[in-house]
């Protein structure tokens, strides 16, 4: 047991190593030696998880549900559910806006629209869709977010509302504040949803 634990470390701190160099640096720019060296481990390691570079981008949602990870466990959780909603959306697209290359993120979003196998941001088995999908639950039974429509239909729409805000992001070269734009209209496109 602890050995897988320290396993998934390792591919965690590569994860991690690799996302920060691809945004500091830009995914061309970026070697195997860099995520090596700046997540501490081996070439070993490396070649253990993954056979080259390029296989570090299906990990986008990996990273994301990291993050989500770890906002879950800081939520207040007397806080309304609909406000979590909220701010689950400001806190990830501010993340997203800080590290994650744009171009990078642009092009990870297009090949999930051509993609012929997974689409892991879609993955209902993610752990942001079963963070969302709780929160919404728990929302329709404190009478917080409104029972007209589905758990499903509401996790759906707000996904979409997300994708929605970063598509237009990337389109717009990242020429406005991801993370304030979302604070802002965020709560216009759940709106209908709010008790």
């Amino acid at each position: 047991m602890a050995k897988s634990k320290e396993n998934k470390g390792v591919k965690a701190r590569l994860v991690s190593a690799a996302w920060q160099l691809f945004h500091d640096k830009g995914y061309d720019h970026t070697t195997v030696d860099d995520i090596i060296e700046l997540s501490g481990t081996s070439k070993g390691s490396f070649y253990y998880y993954f056979d080259t570079k390029d296989e570090l981008l299906s990990t986008l949602s990996t990273v994301l549900d990291d993050f989500y990870e770890e906002l879950s466990a800081e939520i207040d959780p007397e806080m309304n559910n609909y406000d979590k909603l909220l701010y689950l959306n400001y806190r990830a697209h501010s993340m997203i806006e800080e590290k994650i290359n744009i171009d990078l993120l642009a092009s990870l979003y297009s090949t999930q629209l051509t993609a012929k196998g997974q689409r892991h941001l879609l993955d209902r088995n993610r752990v942001y869709y079963r963070l969302i999908t709780g929160i919404v639950e728990e929302g329709q039974k404190k009478g917080e977010i409104r029972q007209d429509k589905s758990i499903n239909e509401i996790t759906k729409y707000y996904s979409l509302c997300e994708r929605a805000l970063i598509s237009d992001w990337c389109l717009s070269r990242g020429d406005y504040s991801l993370g304030e734009y979302s604070r802002e209209y965020m709560p216009v496109m759940m709106g209908y949803f709010k008790i």
